[in-house]
């Protein structure tokens, strides 16, 4: 298996309470909304992207009411729009940020990530000011089971899988695959009845930037406040989790 990958340096590891859980339940609601508009359909089944909304929702343990209450609601709704727009920009010491939304408004959502780049100091730029130093990757995680590792290995592989990481620690492999390759993938695991508990398009930087400690933190507000915003999905940037941040952050929580 290869080694550890750009996406995992620069993916802060859970703490043990997830206090985020909440705003992950919020983001995959509002990507199963989206879903069943922009496919017009609610069965899963004819909808792909809900079906990876669906396995996502299941892998951090969203109520099924909860789903099932996103889906009546998109299908009730269906003539009201969302959009999906993105930021980009630049936390202090100049480390690229990448911000992807969903909203129903656009003004209010342009507004307040503006306000966190300014009173974080960072700076919210053009688009296509940090785009280019990140590439769009489709990222599985799968729980390990019974599986014979290396020979799951060579069925990834098959499907044009570009990193498979095992993860002892989590006894989970990490996937990542071309943008283009994502649906591939998925057929792939469903034809080998596996479950990913997360399948998501992430930014993964081209290069990453390392910083002592206290620089480190000071990104990081800014990310976190951006996380937390209610129209913010996902926050990519291109800061690396260094052994002394991560400590850091682990005694903190």
């Amino acid at each position: 298996m290869s080694g550890h990958s750009k996406w995992s340096k620069i993916k802060r590891k859970k703490g043990a309470a997830d206090a985020k859980r909440s705003k992950e339940f919020s983001r995959i609601l509002k990507e199963i909304t989206v879903a069943v508009k922009e496919g017009q359909s609610g069965e899963p089944d004819f909808n792909p992207r809900l079906r990876v909304a669906l396995a996502n929702a299941k892998g951090v343990n969203v109520p099924k009411e909860n789903i099932e209450r996103a889906i009546s609601k998109a299908l009730a709704s269906s003539g009201e729009a969302m959009f999906e727009p993105t930021y980009e920009g630049y936390a202090p010491h100049g480390v690229a940020v990448f911000v992807e939304c969903t909203t129903d408004n656009l003004n209010r959502t342009v507004s307040s990530v503006r306000a966190i780049f300014n009173k974080k100091g960072g700076n919210l730029s053009t688009s296509g000011s940090v785009d280019f130093l990140f590439d769009r990757k489709g990222i599985f995680i799968l729980p390990v089971n019974d599986q014979n590792i290396e020979e799951l290995e060579l069925e990834l592989i098959d499907a044009n899988a570009e990193e498979v990481d095992f993860d002892e620690e989590a006894n989970e492999i990490h996937v990542v695959v071309a943008f283009e390759d994502f649906g591939t993938m998925q057929k792939k695991l469903d034809d080998l009845g596996l479950e990913a508990t997360s399948a998501n398009l992430e930014r993964i930087p081209r290069t990453t930037v390392t910083l002592p400690l206290d620089e480190a933190k000071s990104v990081l507000q800014l990310v976190e406040a951006l996380e937390e915003d209610e129209d913010v999905s996902q926050v990519f940037h291109n800061l690396e989790f260094t052994e002394e941040v991560e400590a850091a952050l682990s005694a903190a929580e």
